[in-house]
């Protein structure tokens, strides 16, 4: 994914002002921040800038006689988890209430990079699963996130084990490294769309739905929400409608506030959504956007200052 640096200057330059901005330039849209000695640098997806927001957003910055401006410049392009991926993670074990998959009772997901094998893994790491109450995931990340080892990833998981998925078809909105589709389609779920506006990502989920023998039945797009509004219905196992009974997103706040409609779109009668990606101090703002467009909160989870919520229609 290629990035903008946003290089703020303020003046007169204060820790406050700089902690203040960075909330700001967070909640519009940008992932990380560098404290210069003249203000702040900002890195955001390309796709994500909006240069008007960030001039209205600098009119409503409150702050006794300071004054912001602003450079925009293209970031160096180079995959910034190059080392991360070549070092790998732990394998990470996920337990929830389990259900009944193919005549067996699942409760654990154990997710690896096919490096780091936990001891209750064959050497056969192509097995859907070693023991009868598991199921193994093997994800090899390249520029996209979703390994498991991140709070959001964790507890999207945990909440899969605790939906009876045979027969669902799934959406799996900015998919990353298609661990969340990978890991409803072994747990039973029939067919499963992904999408992700990184191409990167589009392709790291293709070829971990190869490593995991679940590509032919995860289809991956690149792009954003507004795909789904002109989706072909071929897309459907039963090729009539394209329904999801179960939406998965793991994206940041705002994104998720702007593609809410478009997901309540596509979500079937009874229809299950599960949304992660922000923190708990963000749940009421999107709850009261679920709310205006008739779904109704199940039940929130929370990890640290991290969120998930579900959602039913």
């Amino acid at each position: 994914m290629r990035y903008y640096e946003i290089d703020f200057t303020i003046s007169p330059c204060s820790q406050e002002a700089k902690d203040i901005l960075a909330v700001l330039a967070g909640d519009a849209g940008c992932e990380s921040f560098e404290e210069t000695e003249k203000g702040l640098k900002a890195y955001i997806q390309q796709p994500l800038y909006d240069e008007e927001a960030f001039k209205s957003m600098l009119e409503f910055f409150l702050f006794p006689d300071c004054k912001i401006t602003f450079k925009v410049c293209e970031a160096e392009y180079r995959n910034w988890n190059e080392q991360w991926e070549q070092e790998g993670f732990e394998p990470i074990i996920i337990s929830g209430e389990g259900q009944v998959v193919r005549n067996e009772q699942i409760d654990t997901i154990i997710i690896h990079d096919g490096r780091h094998l936990p001891e209750s893994l064959s050497a056969d790491t192509s097995s859907a699963s070693a023991t009868t109450n598991q199921i193994a995931i093997e994800i090899d990340a390249h520029q996209a996130f979703g390994t498991g080892t991140h709070e959001t990833t964790r507890m999207i998981c945990a909440e899969l084990l605790n939906i009876p998925l045979e027969g669902r078809q799934v959406l799996d909105c900015g998919c990353g490294t298609g661990i969340l589709g990978i890991c409803a389609l072994k747990l039973g779920a029939a067919a499963c769309v992904g999408y992700d506006i990184d191409e990167w990502s589009a392709d790291n989920t293709r070829h971990n739905a190869i490593l995991n023998h679940v590509d032919d039945n995860l289809t991956v797009l690149c792009g954003d929400a507004s795909l789904l509004a002109t989706l072909p219905a071929s897309l459907s196992p039963n090729s009539t409608s394209l329904d999801f009974s179960l939406i998965m997103a793991n994206i940041n706040r705002n994104i998720l506030l702007q593609d809410l409609p478009s997901f309540v779109s596509v979500m079937s009668s009874e229809a299950t959504l599960i949304l992660s990606g922000f923190y708990e101090s963000d749940c009421q703002l999107l709850e009261s956007k679920a709310l205006s467009l008739g779904l109704r909160l199940s039940h929130t989870r929370t990890d640290g200052d991290w969120a998930c919520m579900v959602f039913k229609k």
